[in-house]
């Protein structure tokens, strides 16, 4: 992988949790020795079942949380330590969406007040320009005057996510990572979020951390996809090759639920059991439990990258005795 706006070099973050009231603690590896790129203007989807280790990911890469192991690189330079002057400065270009808007919007001030809030607290212009910007933001977004002077409670739960990506933007970040920012949306208003979205992105040139469970938005967002599973990247390639054409059984599961107009229906794959629990990993491939191909060696060794002739990499035992030869679907 190249070098990109944004570099994560084997990342690791573990959790301590006690086993019962009075039990031992135990480790939880939420992120497991994960290494991705993300190239200048473009979108990175990191897909995955929820508890995957995707949003933990994504706080590593803004500096919210330290990895264990690994580092963070942005535009080439280590991420600095949390709350010092050079991160803070270093933060201004670097954003985030959450899932929920109105969880991350504060319900006793108004709209306008929090999207012209960044400049406040750097100080940036006088009054009267900051308030311009912020309207003129509200504005880029699809949010007018009357909804700048609203609190949180008063919009809709598309128009909060509108404030939420102008909030984000009012710095003109570099980077924008989102996490899950359309799931909680009717798929209506998500389609109108995930448009306004991309244009801003092709008029600022933004690169984009696009977090997601949902292949359909994916599909739609991302040049490039990382396919995570427990704490680990299983497959990463072009976005269009694996949702077209998957090589990992796990991918192979989550693409064959996800309809698509004009084909078909595929056979579902439907995994067995459920994903296992982080505190108690299974050994080797920790996809082995539920994988209709296992074989000896996925019970006890890890399995590590290969590269395919498409330039996609991908963890799996069977990926030289069982290459993909058709499209999924076909």
């Amino acid at each position: 992988m190249t070098a990109g706006i944004l570099d994560l070099q084997g990342i690791s973050r573990s959790y301590s949790t006690r086993q019962g009231l009075f039990g031992k603690k135990v480790p939880v590896h939420a992120v497991d020795e994960v290494s991705l790129s993300l190239k200048e203007g473009q979108t990175l989807a990191l897909v995955g079942e929820s508890g995957s280790g995707k949003s933990t990911t994504g706080r590593i890469a803004l500096g919210l949380e330290r990895p264990n192991s690994g580092y963070v690189l942005f535009r080439g330079t280590e991420l600095p330590a949390t709350d010092t002057p050079a991160w803070r400065r270093m933060r201004a270009q670097m954003q985030m969406i959450y899932q929920d808007p109105l969880a991350a919007l504060d319900r006793r001030l108004s709209i306008i007040d929090q999207v012209r809030e960044p400049l406040d607290i750097h100080d940036i212009g006088s009054a009267s320009k900051r308030n311009n910007k912020a309207l003129a933001m509200l504005d880029a977004v699809g949010l007018n005057a009357s909804h700048a002077t609203s609190l949180p409670y008063q919009l809709s739960g598309g128009q909060r996510q509108r404030a939420v990506l102008a909030r984000a933007l009012i710095m003109q970040p570099a980077l924008l990572v989102c996490d899950e920012p359309v799931s909680a949306l009717d798929v209506s208003i998500q389609a109108q979020v995930v448009n306004v979205l991309m244009d801003l992105q092709k008029e600022l040139r933004l690169s984009l951390l696009f977090i997601s469970h949902d292949l359909k938005v994916v599909r739609q967002v991302s040049q490039s996809m990382a396919v995570m599973y427990l704490g680990r990247i299983v497959e990463f390639g072009e976005t269009h090759l694996l949702l077209s054409n998957p090589t990992h059984p796990y991918t192979k599961a989550l693409v064959s639920a996800v309809p698509v107009a004009g084909r078909r229906t595929r056979e579902r794959i439907i995994l067995k059991g459920e994903p296992p629990n982080p505190a108690a990993r299974p050994t080797g491939c920790a996809f082995h439990p539920r994988c209709a191909i296992a074989r000896p060696e996925c019970v006890s060794v890890c399995p590590t990258f290969s590269t395919l002739p498409d330039g996609r990499s991908v963890a799996c035992h069977a990926v030289h005795t069982n290459p993909p030869t058709k499209e999924v679907g076909s």
